[in-house]
């Protein structure tokens, strides 16, 4: 009796013996495989862009929060992100812009700037991205009608700009009809343009008819009155000339813009359909 339990019992050893080796030798279950992660965004360059921020509806600088506005800072942010690059937009006085960028210190200007022969052969402008023209924006007593109503008078425009250069061809057509010439009174600002003529130093101001037509919706009790358009202009954004890259990229970007839509939305926004 006892051999036989004894013999019981050390068969059941050997069958618990026998289970623990079993369990001993599954292998270990194989680590669950990490989370691949993305890989990371590669850091897009940043681009320099150099702007007037005085020439609403164009540009500006928000009295409130300081961020620079303006039809033409959202379209140069859409543009940077189309073509992969950051835009620093830097605020500049206008006669600076051009030198800025020879030196530069800038890459891009995009400021409301005409597209002209004489700038181009400093500069590469982008394809057209805004047709424009310019204004005689004048006092309502003034009698003026037209440009050959500016004969002998005061008329305000903002330094090296189109206003300017049609002033000065005015006088060279008015010198060849033995008129009086215009007096051209030059100011660093087109607002300071406009407030000449406001406070009665000129009888008019010749600007872009954007701007014109932005003053007097914000500012409908000035005593304006704005004529047509006297010539067709184009506005570009510069850039060096050995900057062909960055042109070709700002090209593209444009034309997607309008391909897709977005630029005539960010027109609708700032100058209505």
């Amino acid at each position: 009796m006892r051999k036989a339990v004894a013999l019981l019992l050390a068969v059941g050893l050997l069958l618990a013996l026998a289970g623990c080796a079993q369990k001993a030798e599954q292998p270990a279950p194989a680590p669950a495989p990490a989370a691949q992660q993305p890989p990371p965004e590669p850091e897009r360059p940043v681009v320099k862009v150099g702007t007037e921020a005085a020439y609403p509806p164009f540009e500006w600088v928000d009295e409130k929060t300081g961020e620079l506005k303006g039809f033409d800072m959202d379209l140069i942010r859409a543009i940077a992100e189309e073509a992969g690059f950051k835009a620093d937009i830097r605020n500049m006085a206008w006669d600076g812009l051009i030198p800025a960028l020879l030196a530069k210190e800038i890459d891009i200007i995009i400021s409301g700037m005409t597209i002209t022969d004489e700038r181009a052969l400093a500069v590469t402008f982008s394809d057209p991205y805004f047709k424009s023209g310019q204004v005689i924006m004048s006092h309502k007593d003034a009698g003026i009608k037209g440009p050959d109503d500016l004969a002998g008078k005061n008329v305000s425009v903002q330094v090296n700009t189109t206003g300017q250069y049609a002033m000065e061809k005015l006088n060279e057509k008015f010198k060849g009809e033995g008129k009086k010439l215009v007096n051209i009174k030059k100011f660093k600002s087109t607002p300071d343009a406009i407030n000449e003529v406001k406070v009665g130093g000129a009888v008019a101001c010749v600007i872009d008819l954007p701007v014109a037509a932005e003053h007097m919706k914000a500012n409908p009790g000035d005593p304006f009155v704005i004529g047509e358009p006297i010539n067709v202009e184009y506005l570009g954004m510069a850039m060096r000339k050995e900057d062909t890259e960055l042109h070709a990229k700002v090209n593209r970007a444009l034309a997607a813009l309008k391909a897709s839509g977005k630029y005539d939305e960010l027109y609708a926004q700032y100058f209505g359909k």
